[in-house]
């Protein structure tokens, strides 16, 4: 008994860091959604927070922003970080490892940096409208301020995805590509029948968690927009923290977060269900 409880040993300290600032607050989190927290102290109401969910329209609205996001950027993103990781596993590329940090760092800039920075390139008088001779006020235009929204999480996370997909076309067997040359197959046939088939979990992988992350998303819309002009760029992360941390209702915002937990386990079935069977 004494040799089996040392590993546990080693964990306890994990364990209890685990238990108090991850478990707790998620338990917790659930009890706060059935109870009315705009009253002191908060008592127990079963439906106040998920029956008033069902018939917010600011929370349809965040979710509807949230989902066009999800629909027009992932797509968007993988496509081009596939599209980027066959151009770095080129064999006619030189200084590889140079083009490889290059495309992977904007994920290690801090957000409030580039948020900044985009935020004054698609400023009325900022370098995009200089460039393009265009004089739209794109912060304060909802269809432009979407639009900046998707690009910058594209420049974030498209180099990202790019190395992980680069990681998956390195372990595809070179011989495969060469038998398929031998037997007259052209280039695109290659990638459709070889590469793409062969990609297909870590796109998979790569797709759930882009969903996951854009279910979840704050950082863009509060920094670049404030979630405006109105609500046209608030998503549920950005209408969660208004509910929790502006008007103190951390009942409703408790409410929400578990909404977004039960979208990104319904998407990420759906996900795996449809491309997540074995050729």
């Amino acid at each position: 008994m004494k040799r089996s409880a040392t590993p546990y040993l080693f964990l306890l300290p994990y364990l209890a860091i685990f238990a108090l600032f991850w478990a707790w607050p998620i338990l917790e989190s659930l009890l706060l959604s059935f109870q009315n927290t705009r009253v002191s102290p908060p008592v127990w109401n079963l439906s106040v927070n998920w029956g008033r969910i069902l018939g917010d329209a600011a929370f349809w609205d965040a979710l509807r922003n949230t989902v066009l996001i999800l629909v027009i950027q992932v797509p968007l993103m993988l496509a081009l970080a596939t599209a980027l990781a066959i151009g770095l596993n080129s064999q006619l590329l030189r200084v590889k490892g140079f083009f490889r940090f290059a495309f992977f760092a904007p994920v290690v800039v801090g957000a409030v940096a580039y948020s900044a920075v985009f935020r004054l390139l698609f400023n009325q008088n900022g370098a995009v409208n200089a460039a393009t001779g265009l004089e739209l006020n794109w912060i304060f235009d909802p269809t432009g301020a979407m639009a900046v929204i998707i690009t910058t999480l594209t420049w974030r996370w498209t180099g990202y995805n790019a190395i992980i997909i680069l990681a998956g076309l390195q372990s595809i067997p070179k011989d495969i590509y060469e038998a398929a040359e031998i037997d007259g197959a052209s280039p695109w046939q290659q990638f459709w029948r070889i590469t793409v088939p062969s990609l297909r979990p870590v796109l998979l992988f790569c797709l759930v968690l882009s969903i996951i992350g854009t279910l979840q998303l704050f950082t863009e819309p509060w920094l670049i927009t404030n979630g405006g002009p109105g609500t046209a760029t608030t998503t549920l992360g950005v209408y969660l923290y208004r509910q929790g941390f502006q008007n103190i209702n951390f009942g409703y915002a408790s409410t929400i977060a578990y909404a977004i937990t039960l979208l990104a386990l319904v998407f990420s079935i759906i996900q795996l269900r449809l491309f997540g069977r074995e050729s």
